[in-house]
This record gives C-alpha cells, sequence and structure tokens, in this order.
C-alpha cells in the first residue's frame, strides 16, 4: 500500500493521545488545513506550528498550555481556533491580527483581560465562559459582526454602555456572574434572540429591555429583580420567560399581550400575589408555573 505523504496530509485528528508533543510529521505538513490535539499532555506549542501557513481549524483545548506565542499571527488563513480548558492567563496581542477568525473558544481557563480584538472582523462566536473576568473587557464591544457571545461563569458585575454596540449580537449568554444591571444601551440589540441571565445580582431592568424586538427567550431566573418595566410587554416575539427565584411582588397585566408566549415561570417568589389574568394566558395555550 502506498504510504501517505506527511507534507501532503490536509487534517490531523491526534486527539486524547496522551501527547506531550506533536509528532514531527505533523508539524512538516505544509498543506494541512485542520489539526485537532484536543485532550492531551500538551504544556507548550512548538513554533513550527505557527508555520503552517494554511491551517484554518486549530483545536488546542483540554491540555495544559500556560501561555500562547506571539507567532500565532503567522497563521493568517485561521478561521477556527479552540483553546478551551488549558492554564491560559494572558493572550498575546498578535491575536487581534486574525483577521480571518470567525470562532474563538477561551472557556475553562485563567484570564482577566483580553488584548484589543477590534481587527476581527470575521468574528461571529466569542467563548470567555469560566474564567476570571471582573470587568467586561471592552475590547469585545469592538466585534461588530459577533452573532453568539458566552461569558458565564465569570466574576462580572456590569456591563458597559458600549455594549449595545454589538448590534449583530444574536444570543447572549451571561449566566452566574455578580451583575447587578444592564446598561440602557441593551436596547439597541435589535438582533437578539436570547437573553441568559440566570444567577446574577440584578435588581432592577432598564426600560429600554423592552426594545429588544426580536427577543424569543429571557431567562433572568435567580436574581433580585422586584419588579419588571411595563416596556417589556413589547417583546412580541418573546416565546420563553423565565423569572423564578427572584423578589417579585408583582407583574405588570401588559403580560398578557405577549401573544406568542409559550411559557412563563414564575416559582419561588414567595411574596407575589399570583394575578387573575393569568387564566387568560394558559387558556390561549401558554404554560404557567406559580
Amino acid at each position: 500500500m502506498e504510504e501517505t505523504n506527511p507534507s501532503s496530509l490536509v487534517e490531523a485528528w491526534l486527539d486524547g493521545r496522551n501527547l506531550g508533543q506533536i509528532p514531527e510529521e505533523i508539524l512538516h505538513s505544509t498543506e494541512l488545513k485542520r489539526l485537532s490535539v484536543y485532550k492531551n499532555a500538551l504544556a507548550s506549542l512548538p513554533e513550527e506550528l505557527f508555520a503552517i501557513a494554511n491551517l484554518e481549524r486549530l483545536n488546542i483545548s483540554m491540555n495544559q498550555l500556560s501561555i500562547l506565542s506571539d507567532s500565532v499571527r503567522n497563521l493568517q488563513q485561521l478561521q477556527v481556533l479552540d483553546a478551551n480548558h488549558n492554564k491560559l492567563t494572558v493572550l498575546p496581542k498578535s491575536i487581534g491580527d486574525l483577521t480571518n477568525l470567525r470562532f474563538l473558544y477561551l472557556a475553562g481557563n485563567r484570564l482577566e483581560m483580553l488584548p484589543s480584538l477590534q481587527n476581527l472582523k470575521s468574528l461571529v462566536y466569542l467563548n470567555i465562559s469560566q474564567n476570571n473576568f471582573a470587568i467586561f473587557p471592552d475590547s469585545c464591544t469592538d466585534l461588530g459582526n459577533l452573532l453568539e457571545l458566552r461569558m458565564y461563569n465569570n466574576a462580572l458585575v456590569s456591563l458597559p454602555n458600549s455594549f449595545g454596540k454589538l448590534k449583530k449580537l444574536r444570543e447572549l449568554h451571561a449566566m452566574h456572574n455578580r451583575i447587578t444591571e444592564l446598561p440602557d444601551s441593551i436596547g439597541n440589540l435589535k438582533e437578539l434572540r436570547k437573553l441568559m441571565l440566570e444567577d446574577n445580582q440584578l435588581r432592577a431592568l432598564p426600560s429600554s429591555v423592552g426594545d429588544l424586538e426580536s427577543l424569543t427567550e429571557l431567562d433572568l431566573r435567580s436574581n433580585q429583580l422586584a419588579s419588571l418595566p411595563e416596556t417589556i410587554s413589547r417583546l412580541k416575539m418573546l416565546r420563553f420567560f423565565d423569572l423564578r427565584d427572584n423578589k417579585l411582588i408583582s407583574i405588570p397585566e401588559s403580560l398578557k399581550n405577549l401573544t406568542n408566549l409559550e411559557k412563563l415561570d414564575l416559582r419561588l417568589n414567595k411574596n407575589l400575589a399570583i394575578p387573575f389574568w393569568i387564566s387568560e394566558l394558559e387558556e390561549r395555550g401558554c404554560t404557567v408555573f406559580y
């Protein structure tokens, strides 16, 4: 059987092999476009890796990496970089030079800040969950084409007003933080479909939340909300609304005007008097838990 020329390899999958280094023949594969070394024992990456100019997808997740070389800027064709679940405490500034990058996975590291990302015009997905962010990285608000942002399980206490610049955002997953308020600019996110804010410390919502005209799912469970703004009734596309485990005393009667609502969860609001008009929601097929 004819042997494959290592230099002609287009993809290599070396997952879960307890590798301490990337095999030399892989590093000489000049045509390589997709490389996955997921779940190994890599403590560093060789400089030769960053010379593979055709690389489009690189999965280095679940290793022991504490640093990413500045030479990552050489991977100009890279579209997907998965560095989830390593030991990264900082990223090189040059990561902002990867102008073709579309998906960036950084969850499960030890990051507290990010370098400038304003040149990542192609980025549509960013995951910075399970890190040590106490302040939201301002550079993220320059990602004008971002569609999905995941930042759950951090220590964030607020979002900047510049957050409203993410006008193409469709999903925001910010559960399990310490966010006490949302900026008024949140209402600029006209394309937002999912807003997931479970287990934060929200005491109120800005009236601008009613401007989220595309929102279909709003999860506010386990916060500190005592009331809702009347503008919430403008969320005409809303289908799932979770208000469990807050401090609600009342809810706006105008909620019954949310004609697309399929599920409303009001459980664990100990002082909430369930209004009579809830039956109108139930009669038209909305499931209400209280």
